[in-house]
């Protein structure tokens, strides 16, 4: 046995010598070494990867890690957040608002009707009882930031279609501007520049619900240095928003959304999938040349009058609110002026607003994130309406909607009679006070 071993160690001593004595005779030894050499390191490299194997738990730290850095960004944000709102709770409370107090043929008189404080031009008496209680109110206005000038116009109501009169407003306005200015200094000290006014009518305050008329008409002159707090508002140059502005929101009755969620909870069931109630000509409605909704509403109607699926009525019902939260999506086309209170009532109502006027420019844009909460449609294409609505309930609805039920949302769009930490007057005065310089607020503190 030894022997056999033996013989075929020889014969494979003898075959390998054979081979390198053929190899450095085709090569030369000059290649014998190179070939040695990337063996011996094939070799040591094969046991360095042996003995180096990447670590699991090494792995699981680095996921941990990223995952805790991704917490710590969204604490950092959610800090910066609560900084900004807690700055612009301290800056508020520095801020102070003089309201003159008026003879009541200017403001509290108009309430002897009920409609006065409760339909959608509201927001003029909303903003008023509001600073009456608030904590922002100086009786000293020698010490005022900004001085509130309540006059209510929008509460003319026509016996004949009951939609508000404000032919009167250019001369109530400027006959209160004549009495503040004679009676006290601070009109004429700043020409009107830290007064404030309510315009919320359809075009603000040019006072006009026919827009060729509204421009033509220009927001008075003695307006024109102050501010105004108007619900109307568009991205472009617009004759009617020449005057120092903030968009507000048209009132809609919180009491009314909140009776209307005690029936049916915003995450309830949802069985309407497109929702629109109100005036829809099927012939244009055509005054002097000019055609309702620029034919918007009419061709919704046109084209998704038959759909099972488009919940559309024409007529008036009390009870439209409980419509609106069994909806999908809320469709807010223009009408006379491109604002409409259907926005407010959608959102508070967790209906996903679906905004079609062009180039409007939406109520407080800084403290509510619309691009998150609604869909813009352009005019020209709603005929493509129900592609658009069927491709977003298939990809993104549900995260519309989370972020469109959020609280503190509903709160910014909502007046009270008391100004809330959020709502539609506490986002008005962070407005306000943002219009106002470090300097001047210094110099007014120094000359106390």
């Amino acid at each position: 046995m030894k022997m056999v071993v033996l013989n075929r160690f020889t014969r494979n001593k003898k075959r390998f010598y054979g081979k390198m004595k053929l190899i450095r005779s085709r090569y030369g030894f000059r290649h014998l070494k190179w070939i040695l050499w990337l063996v011996v390191s094939f070799f040591f490299f094969i046991r360095f990867i042996s003995h180096h194997q990447p670590s699991t738990n090494s792995l699981r730290r680095t996921i941990i890690s990223n995952s805790q850095s991704n917490v710590i960004s969204r604490a950092i944000s959610e800090s910066k957040t609560a900084e900004v709102l807690r700055q612009n709770q301290d800056f508020m409370k520095d801020l102070k608002v003089y309201v003159y107090e008026l003879p009541s043929k200017y403001n509290v008189d108009w309430l002897s009707n009920e409609r006065c404080s409760n339909h959608l031009f509201a927001s003029e008496v909303a903003i008023h009882k509001a600073l009456m209680n608030s904590e922002v109110r100086t009786f000293d206005p020698s010490e005022a930031d900004f001085f509130f000038v309540p006059v209510y116009v929008s509460c003319n109501f026509s016996p004949v279609n009951g939609f508000p009169v404000i032919g009167h407003a250019r001369a109530l306005i400027s006959s209160a501007i004549e009495l503040i200015s004679s009676e006290l200094p601070f009109w004429n000290r700043s020409n009107g520049s830290d007064h404030v006014f309510v315009a919320s009518h359809d075009y603000g305050a040019c006072f006009h619900a026919m827009e060729d008329r509204a421009v033509a008409n220009g927001i008075p002159e003695f307006m024109k240095n102050s501010i105004i707090l108007q619900t109307f508002g568009v991205k472009h140059q617009h004759p009617c928003q020449d005057a120092e502005h903030v968009v507000i929101p048209p009132y809609v009755s919180p009491e009314k959304v909140q009776s209307t969620l005690s029936q049916s909870p915003i995450n309830g069931r949802r069985d309407i999938f497109a929702f629109f109630r109100g005036k829809m000509e099927v012939h244009p409605k055509n005054v002097s040349g000019r055609f309702y909704s620029r034919r918007v509403r009419t061709e919704i109607l046109q084209k998704y009058g038959s759909d099972r699926r488009f919940y559309l009525k024409r007529h008036r019902f009390a009870g439209y609110q409980s419509e609106i939260v069994r909806s999908v999506f809320c469709l807010c086309p223009l009408g006379w002026a491109p604002w409409s209170p259907r926005l407010v009532e959608a959102v508070a109502l967790g209906c996903v607003p679906v905004i079609i006027a062009d180039g409007i420019r939406l109520p407080l844009e800084s403290a509510v994130p619309w691009p998150e909460i609604s869909l813009t449609v352009e005019e020209k294409d709603v005929g493509n309406l129900a592609g658009i609505l069927d491709y977003v309930a298939s990809t993104n609805l549900s995260s519309i909607q989370q972020n469109l039920w959020d609280q503190k949302v509903k709160q910014a769009l909502l007046f009270h009679d008391d100004v809330e930490h959020g709502d539609a007057t506490w986002h008005i005065l962070v407005a306000l006070s943002e219009r106002l310089s470090r300097s001047n607020r210094r110099a007014r503190l120094l000359n106390k």
